[in-house]
């Protein structure tokens, strides 16, 4: 807990746009901003990407928010997010944009970006060639496909909904596409080398999953007590054993998993 509050301590002005409450409403909010130190940047914000745990803290639905609070990593203490005009960081946390890249495709690329772009390089799961599949099409989903398919990845595509279809196979460029709700769509012949990435929130695809993969990654979309509800559920399915080991880490969760039906 802070002693004061950051237009006490911050002599630079700012203006940026602010949840007061949980109804999810952003209004015009003027703050200020730590001055520029030894080791910080201070640059003209143009475009902001937001994180879904934006739209969790805006409405309070972690009970942790500190109200006014704006969007774009606002940490509750010292520092604002950036949906605001202007931002300082420190220069350690501060990257670039090349001058070929559009100021409004990047603002996604370290929260999106680097949340599908580090499991598909841990895992080794970026050589032409190799199969790879996404769950859910939101945004990281979009994002996913399209820096696995750079890689020369081949790419599946798992989504809820058919009317997604078009929209991977010909906008985003995926090599196939199944609808989890089709039983005979999902009796599919899988590859030894291919990892189901999940990017959607929904729950639908996770029996399917933990029983035929035998590998799966969930990235940081999926909150706590939902994992949770459902690794209760399968465990509790008659149909279904395995064992499961668990690894948690600031970029994703992610873990090994054996099973079979029984």
């Amino acid at each position: 807990m802070v002693d004061k509050l950051p237009e006490e301590e911050h002599p630079k002005p700012g203006f940026g746009w602010a949840a007061r409450d949980q109804s999810g409403v952003l209004s015009p909010f003027k703050f200020s901003r730590r001055a520029t130190g030894e080791k910080d940047v201070a640059f003209k914000v143009l475009y902001c990407g937001i994180c879904h745990s934006d739209l969790h803290m805006v409405k309070n639905e972690w009970g942790v928010t500190q109200y006014p609070l704006i969007p774009g990593y606002h940490d509750g203490t010292v520092t604002y997010g950036g949906y605001s005009d202007s931002m300082v960081a420190d220069e350690h946390f501060i990257v670039r944009i090349p001058d070929n890249l559009p100021p409004d495709a990047g603002a996604p690329l370290l929260c999106a970006g680097i949340t599908v772009y580090s499991p598909l390089r841990y895992f080794g799961l970026d050589k032409p060639g190799m199969q790879v599949g996404i769950v859910g099409l939101g945004g990281l989903g979009h994002v996913a496909v399209k820096f696995a398919g750079a890689m020369g990845v081949k790419v599946t595509v798992i989504s809820t909904s058919p009317d997604k279809k078009q929209e991977a196979l010909e906008n985003l460029g995926a090599d196939s596409f199944l609808v989890s709700r089709d039983q005979d769509q999902m009796q599919v012949q899988l590859f030894s080398d291919q990892l189901f990435t999940k990017v959607s929130s929904t729950n639908n695809h996770l029996g399917f999953l933990y029983t035929v993969l035998g590998f799966f990654i969930f990235l940081c979309r999926l909150q706590w007590k939902q994992w949770m509800v459902s690794l209760t559920s399968v465990r509790s399915s008659p149909s279904v054993a395995f064992s499961c080991s668990i690894e948690v880490s600031w970029k994703a969760s992610f873990g090994r998993c054996s099973g079979e039906a029984s």
